[in-house]
């Protein structure tokens, strides 16, 4: 038995290192080709999941403005699905 003055945590694993600074802010793949006709977002503590998010920006992904408007209204109607 180790004596009651002793450390309890000698002889233990060694701690954690210290833990790494956050990451640079977002890199996008890639520019647009016509800057002026294309836009770029970014949601900060937003309460959905990222697999959902994933999911309707492949599925507007190529679409025109009104097209992708149209089929994510569709979509809070119930009309369409993602």
């Amino acid at each position: 038995l180790k004596d009651a003055g002793e450390d309890p945590r000698d002889g233990a694993a060694p701690a954690r290192p210290p833990r790494r600074p956050p990451a640079a802010m977002v890199k996008y793949s890639r520019e647009a080709a016509n800057p002026s006709k294309a836009c770029k977002a970014m949601g900060v503590d937003l309460r959905v999941h990222y697999k959902n998010t994933y999911e309707a920006a492949q599925a507007i992904k190529g679409m025109t403005l009104r097209t992708a408007q149209q089929y994510l209204e569709d979509v809070c109607e119930k009309k369409r699905c993602i």
